[in-house]
């Protein structure tokens, strides 16, 4: 695999990520296994964001040797598959890197109607995190994936669905559920094409296909969230916890939709913490189930 190391400062929007330790392209249109048809340039829609993208491409930060826990974090940029909240990625790849994890930016190929495009990337990142984990200093068992909002429900997906599954997932504010009355329509018209919502989006409701085999989840939402609702972490949570897979689940009382990192969200420390602790929690328990073998 070609392996590039920046050696210049590469900047999305007011968002420097220079700190960064690998810039990677994993695949494009033109070498992945399926296309998602999109042509043109990726541009910016607005500060911060990134859309039409064409190529799947990660960004690593690794963490201080002394602070290292040995996990990493495949992180999915939210923004409804039709853009991608790049400068958010970024920030909470470094606060990862910063409490000692692997924090691993995923710029996914948006769906455009080609439903399987988005997974296939994160499997790739997650299968190339694996097979760097001696370079990286992490445990080839330990790799989990991140996401919010549509990027929660790619993570889900992959933690859900894969073949191949991640470790363990976060989820904050995820979309989930295809049903009329809960979904965020916009995700679901983008991943399976408009034409096809109504026929084909209940294949891809997350709380439809869980089973046994889904990896442990931490999921976040706000009670108040008018664009994703709630009910979305709720349900995913109950079938998780149905299927007997290990799950917690926060509901703050406020905070709407799309706070990520954002230091005014309420309960923006309470997040940190929560994450932090259960991520602290896994790690010990993967520890202790190697211990056993």
């Amino acid at each position: 695999m070609k392996r590039l190391t920046i050696l210049a400062t590469l900047l999305f929007a007011a968002v420097s990520v220079s700190a960064q330790d690998y810039h990677i392209k994993l695949w494009d249109n033109t070498t992945a296994p399926t296309s998602n048809g999109v042509t043109g340039d990726e541009y910016e829609r607005k500060p911060g964001t990134l859309t039409n993208t064409s190529s799947a491409e990660i960004w690593i930060y690794k963490p201080a040797p002394e602070k290292a826990t040995g996990q990493a974090i495949v992180f999915c940029p939210g923004g409804g598959y039709s853009q991608l909240s790049i400068a958010n990625g970024h920030n909470t790849c470094k606060w990862f890197a910063e409490n000692g994890i692997v924090g691993v930016m995923l710029k996914y190929r948006l769906p455009n109607g080609h439903s399987e495009v988005p997974l296939d990337d994160l499997d790739k990142a997650v299968a190339t995190v694996r097979e760097m984990a001696g370079e990286l200093g992490v445990d080839p068992h330990k790799v989990g994936v991140a996401g919010t909002s549509a990027g929660g429900y790619l993570a889900g997906s992959a933690g859900v669905m894969s073949e191949s599954k991640p470790d363990f997932m976060v989820l904050i504010y995820p979309v989930v559920s295809s049903d009329p009355d809960k979904r965020h329509l916009g995700t679901f018209q983008q991943l399976v094409g408009k034409e096809n919502v109504e026929t084909e989006a209940a294949k891809f409701s997350l709380e439809k296909v869980v089973d046994s085999t889904a990896c442990p989840a931490l999921i976040f939402h706000s009670d108040d969230d008018k664009v994703v609702p709630a009910i979305n972490a709720a349900l995913l949570y109950e079938k998780l916890k149905a299927n007997g897979v290990k799950a917690s689940l926060h509901i703050f009382p406020s905070g709407g939709h799309g706070w990520g990192m954002s230091k005014k969200f309420k309960y923006h420390e309470n997040f940190k913490a929560a994450t932090l602790d259960w991520l602290k929690v896994i790690n010990a328990e993967a520890d202790k189930a190697a211990a056993k073998k």
